[in-house]
C-alpha cells in the first residue's frame, strides 16, 4: 500500500472539516486555502466523498461540505481503499481486491505478504478520523 496525493489531500480536507468550529457547511475555498490544496482537483475528490456517503454538500452562499457521518465512524482504511485501492502489498492476498498474481505460486512468500496485509489492515481498520483529530 502506498498513499497517493489523492488520499493525502482527502485526509487533509476531512480533518479540516472535522476540526472546524463552524456550524453548518464549510466552503471548499476555505478548506483549500487553509490546507494549501488545489481547488479544481479537490472538487473532484469531494464529489467522490459525497457519492460514497462520507460527506454531504450544499450549494449557494451558505454552501460547502460537512461530514455525513460522525468522525468516529469513518476509518482510515475506508478512505484509503476508496482512493488508492487495496491495503495489501499484492492483490493475491487482498481481502477486497483479490486477484490471482504470479506471487500466488510461492506459498511461503504469500504468507509473509498476508502477515503484512493483516498488520496494516488491523491498524488502519481500528483507527478513525476522530482518533487522529
Amino acid at each position: 500500500m502506498k498513499l497517493t496525493t489523492r488520499s493525502e489531500y482527502v485526509f487533509l480536507a476531512i480533518l479540516s472539516i472535522a476540526r472546524s468550529k463552524e456550524k453548518g457547511y464549510i466552503p471548499l475555498s476555505k478548506i483549500a486555502r487553509e490546507q494549501k490544496l488545489p481547488m479544481k482537483y479537490m472538487e473532484q475528490l469531494m464529489q467522490t466523498l459525497c457519492r460514497s456517503g462520507y460527506l454531504s454538500s450544499s450549494r449557494g452562499k451558505e454552501g460547502g461540505y460537512r461530514l455525513a457521518k460522525p468522525a468516529r465512524k469513518i476509518t482510515i482504511a475506508e478512505i484509503i481503499r476508496l482512493f488508492d485501492g487495496p491495503l495489501a502489498p499484492t492483490e493475491s492476498v487482498s481481502t477486497y481486491f483479490y486477484r490471482l498474481t504470479p506471487l500466488s505460486r510461492e506459498k511461503k512468500l504469500l504468507g509473509v505478504m498476508q502477515e503484512i496485509r493483516d498488520y496494516v489492515s488491523n491498524a488502519l481498520e481500528k483507527t478513525t478520523i476522530a482518533d487522529v483529530l
